[in-house]
């Protein structure tokens, strides 16, 4: 790594994510000048490099191999395609960044030769506004300067979690990289429960996210457990616990529950049909 130099990085693809990743590197962790950007979309390389000073590309090419950092940030399915494209460039050992759902690391080595600077993570759509949360997992032997560069990069949009092995990459796709949605559906629902009740729309719009985001900070904020607030909130005979005696007779949490571990199956699936031969 050449920290005195600024840290160079390669975004392959550069859509939302990566924009978001650029816009927390360019300046706090090294020049928009270091950073490169291969797309295949031309007005999207010409905001990246009209609001970053960064450099652009259509195609992977020469300029790749000069990097510290390769973050792959590109669709699953394009994954084995920029993999052989990009196995020539790769030999000042950089370390590849993979932010891409679904794509096991072994497989990614394997598409590359066997290469294994690769570290695999699973952010989530509030990185967008500096808010995510990314899991993370490196391969035994990874240096401590690519583990942090790693950590640095990803904690530039929002938290980290290291995790001891990558099975548990499906577990945390399944709650946090697909949480924003459950997190929307639920506040669709109570935005139509307030349209219903005769609320108008921004009222009820208005109500269910400050709802919404209070609740998550106090939760966040507060030493107590999230059962310990919610029973704060609830008084024996209420219309709290109206509420909530009515969701546990639909058997909502255990339908949560169930949907969150269909999500992780589903990810462990995918792995196995997007790496398969």
């Amino acid at each position: 790594m050449h920290e005195e130099r600024g840290l160079r990085l390669t975004f392959i693809g550069g859509g939302n994510m990566a924009a978001a990743l650029i816009a927390g590197l360019a300046g706090p962790m090294t020049a928009g000048s270091n950073i490169h950007v291969v797309d295949p979309n031309p007005a999207q390389l010409a905001r990246l490099a009209a609001s970053f000073g960064v450099s652009t590309a259509a195609a992977i090419d020469e300029r790749v191999a000069a990097s510290d950092v390769i973050v792959l940030a590109v669709k699953p399915q394009q994954m084995r395609e920029v993999a052989a494209a990009l196995l020539p460039h790769l030999g000042g050992q950089p370390l590849l960044l993979s932010i891409a759902a679904g794509i096991r690391s072994a497989d990614l080595s394997r598409w590359l030769g066997g290469y294994r600077t690769i570290v695999r993570s699973m952010p989530n759509t509030p990185a967008l506004i500096g808010q995510g949360i990314t899991g993370m997992v490196a391969p035994a032997g990874l240096s401590a300067s690519h583990h942090e560069a790693a950590g640095r990069i990803m904690g530039s949009v929002g938290q980290t979690v290291w995790l001891d092995d990558e099975s548990l990459i499906d577990p945390v796709t399944a709650v946090s990289g697909s949480g924003p949605a459950y997190v929307f559906f639920f506040i669709e629902a109570m935005q139509q429960a307030a349209l219903e009740l005769g609320l108008s729309p921004e009222q009820g719009k208005q109500l269910a996210l400050a709802t919404f985001t209070g609740a998550a900070q106090l939760a966040a904020q507060s030493p107590n457990e999230v059962a310990v607030l919610r029973e704060r909130v609830t008084s024996k005979g209420g219309t709290t616990y109206a509420a909530l005696q009515s969701m546990e007779q639909a058997g909502v949490k255990e339908a949560i529950v169930r949907a969150i571990k269909a999500a992780a199956a589903r990810g462990v699936e995918l792995g196995a049909e997007l790496g398969r031969d």
